[in-house]
């Protein structure tokens, strides 16, 4: 008998014997049970006290005293959202709802000049036009008049995947850039508080909370809003 069938006879042996042992083997004795420990009584008139912690008035849990002044007031925060400056504008706005309760803040998209708008609608026609020409150029030209197309058709066309590509990628990051505007502004009530695009920076929340105090707290807009 070969090695294989050794252990393919030995193997079935092996699992019987086991089998086996453990039928005839006992059980391993249960633990005993304990008790559980149970604490010694105390009389009633020999109990200790309950001591009440006591709540420490930290600074932060003191109230600023800013709370009413946030109602029938309103932020506005126009900021570029094809500059993914939405997620900063949120935060600022659950700061500025937390700090001055019922205060009524505005998210609002700033849009870039007119120039840039026009251009940016613009772009996309000339990316299908260029595509196009890609593609069906050797049949657009003699309709047009010319029968001879150009040098740089040919190098276009050397290449056609790679120009269609190319032309893609540049029109949308052209475009992509014509309607961002980078800006980040802050009104409160009207009135211009914070500019990113003056300041060249974004505010920092402890300076637009100040920034939006001092406003609220003019006599006139305390006045203005009772």
């Amino acid at each position: 008998m070969d090695r294989a069938q050794l252990i393919l006879l030995g193997l079935p042996l092996f699992l019987f014997c086991s089998d086996l042992f453990n039928l005839f083997t006992p059980p391993p004795p249960k633990p005993p049970h304990h008790r559980p420990h149970q604490p010694p009584h105390i009389p009633h008139q020999q109990r200790p006290a309950a001591i009440i912690p006591e709540t420490l008035d930290f600074p932060s849990q003191k109230q600023s005293g800013l709370g009413s002044i946030g109602y029938g007031n309103t932020v506005e925060i126009n900021f570029c959202v094809s500059c993914s400056f939405k997620g900063t504008a949120v935060n600022m706005k659950k700061m500025l709802e937390t700090a001055f309760p019922g205060l009524d803040v505005i998210l609002a998209n700033y849009p870039p000049p007119a120039p840039k708008r026009l251009l940016a609608k613009v772009v996309p026609v000339a990316q299908m036009g260029v595509i196009g020409m890609i593609v069906a150029g050797d049949r657009i030209f003699p309709m047009i008049g010319i029968m001879q197309p150009p040098a740089w058709f040919h190098s276009l066309r050397a290449n056609r995947f790679g120009s269609m590509a190319s032309t893609w990628l540049i029109g949308n990051f052209l475009q992509s850039y014509l309607q961002s505007s980078g800006a980040f502004e802050v009104y409160c009530n009207g009135e211009e508080v914070f500019s990113k695009l003056k300041e060249a920076r974004f505010p920092g929340e402890i300076e637009l909370r100040d920034l939006i105090s001092k406003t609220l707290t003019r006599p006139s807009i305390i006045s203005g809003s009772y």
